[in-house]
């Protein structure tokens, strides 16, 4: 069933028809196209128009397109090179992660007003269990509408919600109903529903996995749930049950607030493979100042900073170091990555990308914080503070490092984890 409008509210229910609809209460909450959404928000000329972001160089990929792009093939973690053939009137908009996860961090409190059972997935999409709101709030279709309203309207993007009694079954449904929309599969028609669906709708089935079955003749989800599990054992190996229960509807993981995040990392891949010591340190001092604003934004310190070099070879090298004192300042992040970078020696061929990792985070201890920092190591991390407020005013180049502002620096990303 799907389901457009406007929040309804809670009201009187009676036990057996609250346990019925606590039946249904998993969402899965995703934006539509979040980055290009909400570069959109200071653009509107561009609604309609095929929309791309990501860094205008050949060695970039997609971080996001609209569904005006994505109607003609183009597609998230795609070659830009690729990407502005298959859509040559594309507008390419550089990417602003600053503000994706300003917007996400309103997302998530926003959702942890409706319940406290929220488990983010990434920066615009989570799973809530809504069943402890239904007294309060409705049925968990009205409170499917009431967020999609919310973030219509506080947050100025569209979101796309799948309802239904598990985290698997949920995930399915909003995907399934993008962009813009709300679907619910009810408990009772899960199977029903499941089974009219190909293969690949199932999680761990990609495209060389369905080339498999469909030699077998299993096409379908409902061609999986008649095939005995030990046969797809043979098949898939140790995946082979779990397809079959996925199949089935089954899936018992409950959805798991959302705990500190294990690590924040940025990188950057050269458009040109340099030995430039110059350029190296200042893409280092760049990402320094963008994994710190997210750490900051997230109210984080971290113990660790790891360095990560990609040589034109692609072989990899990663070196880290923990600090006494955790930090959230980007000078401190960058001093650390510069002495790691040092460290490695000259270097025995041109560097393709560069990265920078905070690892080992915790929250903020303000006081204790305070306490241990010398006056320069507090005059950074104020001094980082006044830019953060900067930025959410007026945009994040309003004020950079001087030497973030020399030229020479084009670049496009790997991605940001």
């Amino acid at each position: 069933m799907r389901t457009d409008g406007v929040s309804g509210g809670g009201g009187p229910i009676d036990p057996a028809t609250l346990k019925e609809l606590r039946r249904t209460s998993i969402l899965h909450v995703d934006m539509d196209a979040f980055f290009v959404s909400v570069e959109l928000r200071s653009r509107p000329e561009l609604r309609g128009k095929p929309v791309i972001v990501g860094f205008p160089s050949e060695r970039s990929v997609v971080l996001s397109a609209s569904y005006e792009a994505r109607g003609v093939g183009v597609k998230s973690a795609m070659p830009m090179a690729v990407a502005m053939r298959l859509c040559p009137t594309a507008v390419i908009l550089e990417p602003r992660h600053h503000i994706y996860y300003e917007v996400s961090a309103e997302l998530m409190r926003m959702f942890e007003t409706i319940t406290e059972l929220v488990e983010p997935l990434s920066v615009d999409e989570a799973f809530l269990d809504v069943g402890g709101a239904i007294r309060r709030l409705g049925p968990p279709v009205e409170i499917a509408k009431l967020i999609r309203r919310k973030v219509s309207e506080d947050l100025g993007i569209t979101a796309s919600v799948g309802i239904a009694a598990n985290k698997f079954v949920a995930k399915i449904a909003s995907t399934r109903c993008k962009p813009d929309g709300l679907l619910l599969i009810e408990a009772d028609r899960t199977v029903e529903y499941l089974h009219s669906l190909p293969v690949k709708a199932l999680w761990g089935v990609g495209a060389k996995t369905a080339e498999v079955l469909a030699r077998l003749g299993i096409r379908t989800v409902a061609d999986v749930a008649a095939t005995p599990p030990a046969a797809l054992r043979k098949i898939l190996g140790a995946s082979g049950e779990h397809v079959h229960r996925l199949s089935m509807g089954l899936d018992p993981r409950p959805v798991t607030p959302a705990r500190l995040e294990k690590s924040i990392g940025a990188e950057e891949t050269f458009a040109v493979d340099t030995f430039d010591d110059a350029l190296l340190h200042r893409e280092l001092l760049r990402l320094s100042h963008r994994t710190a604003t997210r750490l900051r934004a997230g109210g984080m310190l971290a113990r660790t900073v790891a360095l990560k070099l990609r040589y034109a070879d692609f072989s990899t090298v990663t070196r880290s170091k923990t600090v006494h004192t955790p930090v959230d300042s980007a000078q401190l992040v960058y001093q650390v990555a510069s002495q790691l970078l040092a460290s490695l020696g000259a270097r025995p061929m041109s560097v393709r990308l560069i990265g920078v990792r905070l690892e080992q985070l915790e929250a903020a201890g303000g006081a204790a914080l305070q306490l241990s920092l010398d006056r320069r190591d507090d005059n950074w991390r104020s001094a980082e503070q006044a830019l953060d407020e900067v930025s959410r005013k007026f945009g994040s180049k309003t004020v950079l490092p001087a030497r973030l502002l020399e030229p020479g620096t084009e670049r496009g990303p790997d991605g940001a984890g």
